[in-house]
C-alpha cells in the first residue's frame, strides 16, 4: 500500500512520518530527493545557475539555499521558474523509489511525504493522502522558531504553498499534530489500525 502524506511548512510533516517508519512502513521522502538533486555536479542545479546566476552557489560550489529562498519567495514567477526546472527530476526519482519499495515488499505500507503534493499536482498518484494539519498560526509560530524568520519572510512561505484549511479538507485521513507528540502518536497508531497494518 502507497500514500501520500502531506500538510504545510512547519506543520510536523518529517515527525509524522518517523512515527509510521517506527511502526515499520517505508519512507520516500521528496525533501531528501530535492535536495540530491540541487548537490554539486547534478544537472538540475546546472539549471538552476543559468536561470539565477552565480549568486545562488556558495564558495565551495554548493547551493546556497538562503539566497535562492529569498530570490524565489519574493517572486512568483522566479519559483515557477525553480519548479519547472526541478519538479519534473524529483517526480521521476520518487515514481522510481515507491514503485521499487513496493515491488520489494507488497504488504507493507510505503509513506511517501511530499510538502507540495497537492501543488505539484501529484494526488493523482495516491489512492489515499494523509494530511497533518496545524492551524496557520501555528505554522506561523513554528517557521519562525525553527528557522529564525521574521514574520513577513514566514507569511511569503506559507503564501507559496496551497492553504493549510484546503489540504486539510482534500485529505483521505488527517493527524492533528498542534498537540503534543503523544496526542499524535496516538491518532498515527489508530489510523494505522484502521489501515489494518500490521
Amino acid at each position: 500500500m502507497i500514500i501520500g502524506l502531506t500538510g504545510g511548512i512547519a506543520s510536523g510533516k518529517s515527525t509524522v512520518s518517523a512515527m509510521f517508519v517506527r511502526k515499520g512502513a517505508a519512507l520516500v521522502d521528496a525533501d531528501v530527493i530535492a535536495r540530491e538533486v540541487m548537490l554539486p555536479g547534478h544537472p538540475v542545479l546546472a539549471a538552476a545557475v543559468q536561470a539565477f546566476g552565480e549568486r545562488i552557489l556558495q564558495p565551495d560550489g554548493s547551493l546556497d539555499r538562503a539566497v535562492l529562498g529569498e530570490i524565489v519567495f519574493r517572486d512568483p514567477e522566479a519559483l515557477k521558474t525553480l519548479n519547472n526546472l526541478t519538479h519534473p527530476a524529483i517526480r521521476r526519482q520518487i515514481k522510481d523509489r515507491m514503485y521499487t519499495l513496493e515491488q520489494e515488499d507488497p504488504q507493507r505500507l510505503v509513506i511517501v511525504d511530499i510538502p507540495l503534493l497537492y501543488e505539484s499536482e501529484l494526488d493523482s498518484l495516491f489512492d489515499q493522502i494523509i494530511v497533518v494539519y496545524v492551524p496557520r498560526r501555528v505554522q506561523l509560530a513554528r517557521l519562525m522558531e525553527r528557522n529564525g524568520m521574521k514574520l513577513e519572510q514566514a507569511e511569503d512561505r506559507l503564501r507559496s504553498q496551497m492553504d493549510i484549511e484546503l489540504k486539510r479538507r482534500k485529505a483521505s485521513h488527517v493527524i492533528d499534530n498542534s498537540g503534543n507528540l503523544e496526542a499524535t502518536e496516538r491518532q498515527v497508531a489508530g489510523l494505522w489500525d484502521k489501515l489494518g497494518l500490521l
